[in-house]
């Protein structure tokens, strides 16, 4: 570990005073529990996702987590990573005594989405075609490898497939780069390095030379035009085709992928996904999967770890305790907390202790902002408000308060502008 690091708390630990995941044998290893304040993470986080995807032109649909065996084996995963799959359920005979369907919790989402593009029709005119879902998916991980909410056996995924001429594969690979690294920006998340990961000598992978080739090439042209430099790495392509990873290293020295760019070109010649060309002929699209947040799960261990708890004001599941001095304020911290509901803010009303008992216990939960109201604040209709991460103190009107709350959470800033 890094000895400036040394002192850092992993998240398992800080989950400890924040009560943010749970785990139950009876629920099973690698299945965490989103208590309430992690599940308000979790909206946020799905909310951050949303809005990129739809900025980019992307459309949400639905798909189920379950599949047909068959599904799987059409796709190629059954066949690759049948070992990392939860075991087929049976659903008995069919009422003509034929076999019964085998049905499997899914591992990946593109076979869904490349289902949802099959359904339509398409012609080159609707191309790109960009569909986004947050989307649970399933891994057979070994008990031995999980580990809190950075390694678990559901994942949900920010997860978007773009349905492609050819000539559109770099832009799009250009436009799902920035998205990502923009995700990282907003999130406080440093990305280490970004991975050109290519393919080596073995013969597990799927397609052709020439469209390995063309499509490292797309990947390269996508990086200089965001003006991305990359670290080549043979042999971390996945099985269907070259991808671009941003990689995070954690205070542990742990490298993780954080997003990810791939092409595809095994999914569209498997499905035969086709799109109607302006000369009348039918041609083969290209998938470029998309990963702009990342899992829920990883990155909530990612960022609850880069803030030591103390999560930006947008993120934050309580953003500020309200603290009457005395039951004599208790109206007007009554009226503070109603002003920021319905402004959409989350503040926590603690009236009763001391109010250093209170402040230090705002503190362990590693609240934003303390706001304290006392006499004089309350008959000058202001608010002694501290913002912990910033160092800042200062009394300021109840409406500048909400005010300023408000457009730091809309923005996403990483702090509030005092």
């Amino acid at each position: 570990m890094n000895p400036d690091s040394a002192d850092l708390l992993d998240h398992r630990e800080l989950n400890r005073d924040l009560a943010i995941f749970a785990t139950d044998p009876l629920a099973g290893s690698g299945l965490p529990l989103w208590l309430p304040d992690g599940a308000v993470i979790f909206a946020e986080l799905e909310r951050l996702a949303a809005d990129l995807a739809k900025a980019d032109g992307c459309v949400p649909v639905k798909t189920p987590v379950l599949g047909k065996r068959a599904l799987f084996e059409h796709s190629g995963h059954w066949a690759k990573f049948a070992e990392d799959m939860f075991p087929p359920m049976s659903m008995g005979a069919g009422s003509a005594g034929e076999s019964g369907d085998e049905l499997v919790l899914r591992p990946a989402n593109c076979p869904h989405h490349a289902l949802v593009y099959k359904a339509q029709q398409h012609s080159y005119r609707e191309l790109p075609i960009r569909l986004h879902e947050l989307a649970p998916m399933f891994r057979a991980e070994r008990s031995g490898v999980l580990s809190g909410l950075s390694r678990v056996r559901q994942i949900n995924l920010d997860d978007t497939h773009v349905f492609c001429r050819p000539d559109q594969v770099a832009d799009e690979a250009g436009k799902a780069l920035l998205s990502a690294l923009r995700a990282q920006e907003i999130l406080g998340l440093r990305v280490d390095y970004v991975r050109l990961s290519l393919r080596d000598d073995s013969p597990s992978y799927l397609g052709s030379a020439e469209q390995w080739d063309g499509a490292e090439v797309a990947l390269r042209k996508a990086a200089s035009a965001a003006g991305v430099a990359t670290v080549e790495a043979a042999g971390e392509a996945a099985f269907y085709g070259p991808k671009l990873d941003l990689q995070v290293i954690d205070p542990a020295g742990r490298e993780e992928t954080i997003a990810t760019v791939q092409i595809d070109f095994n999914q569209p010649e498997r499905f035969d996904l086709s799109y109607d060309a302006a000369d009348g002929s039918r041609r083969r699209v290209v998938m470029v999967h998309r990963g702009t947040v990342g899992s829920m799960e990883r990155v909530t261990a990612a960022v609850l770890e880069r803030y030591q708890g103390r999560l930006p004001l947008w993120l934050a599941p309580t953003q500020v305790a309200v603290l009457p001095v005395s039951p004599a304020q208790d109206r007007a911290a009554r009226g503070l907390v109603d002003a920021l509901v319905a402004e959409g803010l989350r503040p926590r009303l603690d009236p009763d202790g001391s109010l250093g008992a209170r402040i230090r216990e705002s503190r362990r939960r590693r609240e934003p902002l303390i706001a304290v109201i006392g006499s004089a604040e309350a008959d000058a209709g202001e608010v002694q408000v501290r913002d912990v991460g910033a160092g800042v103190e200062r009394r300021v009107l109840v409406a500048d308060l909400v005010a300023g709350m408000k457009a730091a959470y809309v923005s996403r800033a990483a702090e509030v502008a005092w």
